[in-house]
């Protein structure tokens, strides 16, 4: 939340279940808006809706698991789609001159939406089927030493991002 706060004009989370036990965080809690939790999309198009609501024309998405992106994520992804003359940019990274999608971190136009909605009931699941069907710019993003995108998924996980961030990395 400290990292995506200072990047956006409003902010929500996307979580299925009991709403309250996010109550500490003062934030909107989003359901999935099509049943069966059929994964990430769903999310997206729970704040696509949201957004639409509120008359935001993008979001983006991040993951809460992973607190070293991009301190200018946003801004990135907005001049990236601009550059390629796309709707959607995603963030990649480079690891031995091999490209990492990361489509947990993607800027959606909400205009999208109803497409996004109508693949979802076709069955789509895997987001960069639905991005790519759309043109989505890819965006670099370096990390400086440490990957931008780690996501902290276990105990050793969090080990080594208070490590980082003990040592002023991160």
């Amino acid at each position: 939340i400290d990292r995506i706060a200072p990047q956006v004009d409003a902010l929500a989370l996307n979580a299925n279940g009991d709403a309250v036990r996010f109550a500490d965080y003062d934030l909107p809690v989003i359901a999935d808006s099509v049943p069966d939790h059929p994964g990430p999309l769903a999310g997206v198009l729970a704040g696509m809706d949201w957004a639409a609501e509120r008359g935001i024309a993008q979001i983006v998405s991040v993951a809460a698991d992973t607190p070293f992106f991009p301190p200018r994520l946003v801004t990135g992804l907005r001049m990236g789609a601009v550059a390629a003359q796309r709707p959607l940019a995603m963030a990649v990274t480079e690891d031995g001159g091999r490209v990492i999608r990361h489509p947990t971190f993607t800027l959606w136009p909400v205009a999208l939406r109803e497409d996004l909605r109508a693949a979802l009931g076709a069955g789509v699941r895997k987001v960069v089927i639905w991005t790519d069907r759309h043109g989505c710019a890819e965006v670099m993003f370096h990390g400086d030493g440490v990957d931008p995108f780690f996501n902290v998924n276990t105990p050793e996980d969090m080990v080594q991002a208070q490590t980082l961030i003990e040592a002023g990395q991160g």
